[in-house]
């Protein structure tokens, strides 16, 4: 009752936020609007003024209604939320503007032009700023279900590190429960999980603590009908049973699940790496580098002057990636390390900090003193830019590796390379040099396999975040 209770609670104060700004966005330029009319178009008398902005409010709230927009299960998942409301937005917009063009309807038609627009973005900034606080009280441990995780041991532990890195999903691990035995506790977020029993006594335990939900780690051991008695016995209790599965984190928004003839079927869908998609993933890096590309030449100036007195050599640095498909490129950088580094390089491979094929020194003594200022704000990655107008980058997308990186791939982390490198991605957003090859390696490969347009836009936006609060980089 205790979740119901919070999903509830979070539904109604997203309504009355959306209620909020779409009537005020609406109604703003319903009512400014009639001053603004030419000379010639009289001023109707203030119902009809009132109709076209309380008709827009009223498509756009049943659209983001309909949508499912605040269902509990996207609250905090960024991409899905938004690609909702924006979705009901467009939706909203084809609705509207039959009406405005049949009937030549003036004041429908500033709505669609001005207030719709307007209202979308404010929507979005109402769901992002609770979205952020959401996501704080949940890592608090507040307005979190109350969990338990049940499988073998080995995939218990994985679950548990999966959510310590996810502290916005909600899940506050109260114990586990697992199946091949052991009392030892596990270590999750700084605290220690105790063993709770065994799986017969999962719904007793679960009534027990007040559990909210119920995490089934690895497979449901294979037993569908065990499996169903387990889903009605926590009935009882209110707890929701939450399935784990691996080849969700895989290939997570390619699933879909497809009941034939009482069968239940769980089908994943190939990826796709070219297409419409694909043209409007490029046209989008377009729009990007080329309004970035304005501030960039201004900024560039100081920083090349700040490079040139810090240290003799060029402005920029060109070296040689491997994009699309394995091919060669020259990647640009402003130059943050001295002109010998490469010939440095072989006396500090003993040094490397970095597990896997990369290399990685915290404290690089070829790094120079504004070169290290850039590093740590990211402001050395701007020239990339012209690499995304060009085509030769994408603007969010898998980490750019070295040609001596690139041959050390086996045929899964090869697939890294199906989609153009990016300037930022999951990797950038996620930790950067703080990550492990092998979490670098599958945050690219999530990347590559399940991107959308929405999911790089977000990346986009906390990629700006993380430039004023760096962590990861040096």
């Amino acid at each position: 009752m205790r979740r119901l209770g919070l999903e509830r609670r979070t539904r109604l104060r997203l309504a009355a936020t959306d209620l909020a700004v779409v009537v005020a966005t609406t109604l703003i330029v319903g009512l400014l609007e009639p001053g603004a009319r030419a000379p010639e178009i009289p001023t109707p008398p203030l119902m009809p003024v009132l109709a076209a902005p309380v008709l827009t409010a009223t498509v756009v709230l049943l659209l983001l209604a309909a949508f499912r927009s605040r269902e509990p299960g996207i609250l905090t998942s960024g991409a899905t939320e938004y690609r909702r409301v924006a979705h009901a937005a467009l939706l909203a917009f084809g609705v509207l503007a039959i009406p405005a063009l049949a009937f030549e309807w003036h004041d429908l038609r500033l709505q669609l032009l001005a207030a719709l627009p307007a209202a979308l973005v404010a929507v979005l900034v109402g769901r992002w700023q609770w979205r952020r606080w959401l996501i704080g009280r949940r890592r608090e441990g507040e307005w979190a279900s109350r969990t338990v995780v049940v499988g073998d041991r080995a995939e218990v532990a994985y679950v548990l590190a999966r959510l310590a890195r996810a502290g916005e999903l909600g899940y506050h691990v109260l114990g586990a429960v697992v199946r091949d035995g052991g009392n030892e506790p596990f270590a999750h977020d700084g605290r220690r999980v105790p063993v709770l029993g065994d799986v017969q006594q999962l719904a007793e335990i679960a009534q027990r603590i007040g559990a909210d939900a119920v995490i089934l780690a690895g497979d449901a051991d294979g037993d569908a009908r065990g499996l169903a008695e387990l889903s009605r016995r926590l009935e009882g209790c209110c707890a929701e049973l939450v399935l784990y599965s691996r080849l969700a984190e895989v290939a997570g928004p390619r699933i879909s699940f497809r009941p034939v003839d009482g069968l239940p079927l769980v089908q994943v869908r190939i990826p796709t790496f070219d297409g419409g998609r694909h043209v409007l993933k490029r046209a989008l890096d377009i729009g990007v580098a080329s309004l970035a590309l304005l501030p960039i030449a201004l900024l560039a100036i100081p920083i090349a002057i700040a490079i040139r007195l810090d240290s003799p050599g060029p402005v920029l640095f060109s070296q040689q990636r491997v994009g699309r498909d394995g091919q060669l490129f020259s990647m640009l950088k402003f130059r943050t390390m001295r002109v010998d580094a490469e010939a440095q390089l072989a006396a500090l491979l003993a040094q490397n900090e970095a597990d896997g094929p990369m290399f990685k020194l915290r404290e690089d003594p070829r790094v120079t003193r504004v070169g290290r200022f850039l590093r740590r704000t990211s402001l050395d990655e701007l020239p990339q830019f012209w690499n995304a107008l060009r085509g030769d980058m994408s603007v969010v997308g898998p980490r750019p590796p070295l040609p001596a990186e690139a041959t050390s791939y086996d045929g899964t982390v090869a697939r890294r390379l199906y989609l153009k490198p990016g300037i930022t991605g999951l990797w950038q957003v996620s930790g950067r040099s703080d990550l492990s090859w092998e979490e670098s390696v599958r945050l690219d490969l999530r990347y590559v396999e399940n991107w959308s347009v929405m999911e790089d836009v977000m990346i986009i936006w906390r990629t700006a975040k993380v430039m004023v609060r760096p962590r990861g980089a040096y």
